[in-house]
């Protein structure tokens, strides 16, 4: 059974009740509310760099990721939690692809694409004894051992289907899903059968079956979740979508249970509806993309979601929150914000409960 109580979140019983009230689409004595804040009194540490277990000794990185977590008050729903990131495009590189890092900093990282020639490329597999995979799952290991009783550690961003193969074939991908289908119907099988057995091994490494988990976008659930994405969406029509993302982002879901889709930009809002329509796709965290209007000026949009029966991620501060709290039905969000102090905290928590 799932943790009750961790150190870092004693109250995480009643965390998870309302977190099984949000993927109920369900409501108890308020929405879900990820509030953090300082801790009265305590110095604030930073995390981890990005993408640091990737490349540097395991034992500084998780004192460092559980001294960052000591020191901030996880008000709320909010799940104290560390993500053992390698990247964006870490699947990728577990199937065959190169990460590159960069000298001098971890911003981000990137792959050199891997697949040349499709016949001498498929069938696509997980080999067991790749160096990084392996240093993923011992990764997660070390981490759940330091983190027992203490934390969760998040599940990864894979970066799964037709944003694997992107990262594996380069651009030239999109040019193939036109000239050689038949052999992307392939290439995506082997791809989407990929996905259960590298989710599970994660889960499995980082014991999340004792303290549940979140994804990248930390919605909890004490068995499974994870956030799901299709960033190469943005650069493919309805039926391409219908032909190959659809289908796999279905497997996902279903296999998670209840999860988040990361909606990235308006060049995806073509994609939509066929992504409303995914069984177990839960929630969308609507993300605007750069240059565009900010968050609160998609309100006709978050509706239209809402309308459809799907939940939303809020990013907000406390003034927006209460206008989103007018606009928005309160059973199908969950609100994630930052103030400056536990007390702050307290506040928004009963202006929740006063105004529900």
């Amino acid at each position: 059974m799932p943790a009750k109580t961790l150190e870092f979140k004693p109250d995480l019983e009643a965390a998870t009740e309302h977190w099984l009230a949000f993927w109920a689409k369900e409501i108890l004595d308020r929405p879900c509310c990820s509030i953090r804040s300082p801790k009265d009194g305590v110095a604030g540490v930073g995390g981890p760099p990005y993408m640091a277990g990737a490349r540097e000794d395991f034992g500084p990185i998780v004192e460092q990721a559980i001294a960052s977590v000591a020191c901030v008050n996880w008000a709320g729903d909010s799940v104290p939690c560390y993500v053992p990131s390698f990247g964006p495009d870490q699947m990728a590189a577990w199937l065959g692809a190169e990460l590159r890092f960069p000298e001098e900093n971890y911003g981000t990282n990137w792959v050199e694409p891997c697949i040349e020639d499709w016949a001498e490329a498929l069938p696509i597999t997980l080999d067991p004894s790749n160096k990084l995979w392996r240093r993923m799952l011992d990764f997660c290991a070390a981490l759940a051992e330091a983190m027992r009783g203490k934390m969760v550690i998040t599940h990864v961003d894979l970066h799964s289907n037709l944003d694997t193969l992107a990262a594996m074939r380069g651009a030239r991908v999109y040019m193939d899903l036109m000239d050689v289908p038949e052999i992307i119907d392939r290439a995506m099988a082997d791809v989407r059968a990929a996905y259960v057995p590298i989710y599970d091994a994660i889960y499995d490494a980082a014991n999340m079956a004792e303290t549940g988990t979140l994804g990248w976008v930390t919605a909890y659930h004490p068995v499974k979740t994870n956030t799901i994405q299709c960033d190469a969406a943005a650069l493919i029509g309805p039926e391409h979508f219908k032909r190959w993302v659809k289908p796999a982002l279905a497997e996902e879901a279903a296999h998670l249970g209840h999860c988040v889709y990361h909606l990235d930009g308006p060049e995806c809002l073509v994609h939509l509806d066929d992504l409303l329509e995914i069984d177990g796709l839960d929630c969308i965290q609507w993300t605007t993309g750069a240059r565009n209007k900010e968050f609160s000026q998609w309100m006709d949009l978050l509706k239209y979601i809402q309308g459809k029966g799907k939940s939303l991620w809020v990013p907000c501060g406390v003034e927006d929150m209460k206008m989103y709290h007018k606009e928005l039905k309160p059973e199908l969000l969950f609100y994630d914000m930052w103030v400056g102090s536990e007390k702050e905290a307290d506040d928004v928590l009963k202006w929740l409960v006063a105004n529900t």
